[in-house]
């Protein structure tokens, strides 16, 4: 077993986890620790009513994300909420459709391969995600969640080849589930900006990840249900210690899957919405009682993938 840790280490990757948890050294371009990230924010409804708990609450929130996808959004839509996050300085990231769950193959709805279920299958899934994406870049539209190893690599291409604007903010899912070091990284060669990291790594297993990957990490620290239903909030000051630059992910316990969401949702979208927030005010002061030198980012920071859906920036 020494051979196998010594062969690690000596491709870079520590050998083991890191029972120690040492702190992290790496910080976001600005000098923060940490961001925050509110996901299942489904459309313009959900995100008016969140940016009204967010003033209610007083806190700061760096990134709202969406999961039903953009091919689920008219532009007046997309419009009306890449405008909301642009006024705020907030990155606003849709999901690509669209994948496996939309498609006509019933391996996805399967219990052995719900693995696959956010994958592209064939050419013509790649190419209505690539669709995706250019529509939203258009739209003034700055990031935007994946979840397959493929269309990753296209995205790297796409920014490389001009398709996509170099600052376009590239997510990857929590359903991507690259979960230890080497799988980390990988996705990090492959173009990813931020990494989700699946909801129930241990700290050490955090730490040994880190040490091992430059890129900003994403972790739920209240997961809904269907990743485990946890809630982490004592753990989120060692989360940033041992993680930064980590966004910090606030879900929903006892969130019913309302995906692919729409009008027939909206009302039960706007209360697990607000709800949403209150629990990250929660979170948060977990920061400020057991962690308050940690350094958190501020609205509007350059690196961001805010929209640009203003006249005056486009």
């Amino acid at each position: 077993m020494n051979e196998s840790r010594d062969f690690l280490r000596a491709l870079g990757y520590p050998g083991q986890d890191l029972y120690d948890l040492p702190s992290s050294t790496k910080r976001f371009p600005d000098g923060a620790q940490y961001r925050v990230e509110l996901p299942s924010v489904e459309g313009a409804a959900a995100l008016e009513a969140t940016l009204e708990e967010i003033d209610n609450y007083g806190i700061t929130v760096h990134r709202i994300s969406q999961g039903s996808g953009i091919m689920l959004l008219s532009d007046d839509e997309i419009r009306e909420m890449g405008s909301m996050c642009e006024s705020r300085g907030m990155e606003l990231s849709l999901f690509v459709g669209p994948r496996g769950t939309w498609d006509i193959s019933p391996l996805p709805m399967t219990p052995a391969g719900k693995a696959v279920g956010i994958r592209h299958e064939g050419s013509d899934q790649l190419v209505y995600a690539m669709e995706d994406l250019k529509r939203a870049a258009r739209l003034g539209i700055r990031g935007a969640l994946v979840g397959d190893e493929g269309l990753l690599l296209l995205t790297k291409e796409m920014k490389r080849s001009g398709v996509l604007p170099s600052d376009f903010i590239i997510k990857c899912s929590v359903q991507m589930m690259a979960s230890n070091p080497v799988s980390v990284k990988i996705m990090e060669d492959l173009g990813a900006d931020t990494y989700n990291l699946p909801t129930a790594l241990t700290l050490p297993k955090l730490a040994a990840i880190r040490q091992s990957v430059d890129l900003p990490l994403d972790l739920y620290v209240e997961v809904p249900d269907t990743f485990g239903g946890f809630i982490r909030h004592y753990e989120i000051p060692e989360i940033i210690r041992i993680l930064s630059p980590v966004y910090i992910k606030f879900g929903l316990r006892n969130h019913p899957d309302v995906y692919p969401s729409g009008k027939h949702l909206e009302s039960v979208n706007v209360s697990l919405c607000r709800e949403r927030v209150r629990r990250a005010a929660l979170g948060l002061a977990m920061v400020e009682r057991y962690y308050p030198n940690a350094v958190v980012s501020a609205p509007g920071a350059p690196d961001l993938g805010i929209p640009i859906v203003s006249k005056e920036r486009v």
